[in-house]
């Protein structure tokens, strides 16, 4: 998959995905210090939401309305109040976007409705992102993959013959280049119920590049994602989590994406292939085995025994393997202390 000139895939570095969300805390300066901070680390993209309250929910105040689980961040505001405090101005796109664009990253949005992609489509975003909560909006999808731009799709709370029916209504209504985000929609969410396990499952499911949006603290999970193949990594980003806002408690500061970044290539170089043997670097390190050395001087017809052969690094000798076999043998000629053990000293 690429995106602009960007390949994703398993022969190349993760994908870091910084996603800024509402932690700009409606304030643009902040919003671009945000843009500089996630550059600074060496994410690969900065990802915005484009919503605002009224084109995703109702101004109501009643039951299904109001968060009401007691273990939410959100707890006791109505969906209309989160998202009014949530949402990105979208005349701050452009501005954003083009800052992004000069430090480096690519730039692109989660579209809540078609308004949203019309948009972002004047602002000439290189790809779309879809959320958990959107991945069964099929005509959000429709009009998405209708761009033939790549999408970049959250799997959270889907099935398997959701993301199945998701895949084809965007193959048929134009996307070819797309990937699937494994994702737990839990705010922050238990590192127990990740199950990066799934994601070569859903690599060979669906034949695409899969990657990790993760709501976990920390970087484990992402790690452990890439060892299984992930090869993008989404996670939410602040400046500081002390300064509040409504998704600062589950999101990465910037020393720790900075390590993200640095980690998760780490992490992919390492997969490697399978192989056996010393590396091409490690065998220099040969020298250090143990090997079978004369331990003192003997003679021409000296027999071989426990005070004059010994098994000491390093590894120029005889493998040990064959001390027994040499063991009782006579030399052929005279050897010094320190000479390697080679079948020739053998009468």
């Amino acid at each position: 998959m690429k995106i602009n000139k960007t390949a994703i895939g398993l022969d190349h570095k993760p994908f870091i995905i910084a996603e800024m969300s509402g932690n700009h805390n409606q304030s643009l300066e902040r919003a671009l210090k945000i843009v500089e901070a996630a550059a600074k680390a060496g994410a690969d993209a900065l990802k915005l939401q484009t919503y605002t309250a009224d084109t995703i929910t109702l101004d109501i105040n009643k039951a299904e309305f109001l968060i009401t689980d007691q273990k939410s961040l959100w707890k006791g505001k109505t969906l209309y109040q989160l998202y009014s405090e949530a949402y990105t101005p979208w005349e701050w796109h452009k501005p954003i976007m083009e800052y992004a664009n000069k430090l480096g990253m690519i730039c692109f949005s989660s579209p809540f409705d078609n308004t949203a992609v019309d948009f972002l489509e004047d602002l000439n975003v290189p790809a779309y992102k879809i959320a958990s909560f959107e991945n069964s909006h099929i005509p959000l999808l429709k009009k998405v993959a209708s761009t033939g731009k790549p999408m970049i799709i959250s799997t959270g709370l889907a099935s398997i013959s959701q993301l199945d029916e998701t895949i084809k209504v965007i193959r048929s209504s134009g996307c070819k280049d797309f990937m699937l985000l494994k994702c737990t929609s839990t705010y922050p969410s238990p590192p127990k119920n990740t199950n990066v396990i799934t994601i070569p499952h859903m690599r060979q499911l669906f034949d695409c590049e899969i990657g990790l949006s993760d709501h976990t603290m920390g970087i484990g999970a992402a790690l452990a994602a890439i060892a299984h193949g992930a090869t993008a990594i989404e996670k939410h980003f602040t400046l500081n989590r002390n300064d509040g806002g409504v998704d600062s408690a589950f999101s990465l500061e910037p020393d720790e994406l900075k390590k993200l970044v640095i980690e998760s290539k780490r992490s992919w170089e390492s997969i490697g292939i399978v192989h056996y043997g010393p590396t091409q670097d490690e065998k220099k390190s040969l020298v250090f085995r143990r090997s079978l050395y004369i331990s003192s001087n003997i003679q021409k017809g000296d027999t071989i025994n426990k005070n004059n052969l010994k098994v000491i690094r390093p590894g120029l000798g005889l493998e040990p393997k064959y001390y027994s076999i040499v063991m009782g043998k006579k030399v052929s000629k005279n050897v010094k202390a320190g000479t390697p053990f080679s079948w020739d000293l053998i009468k």
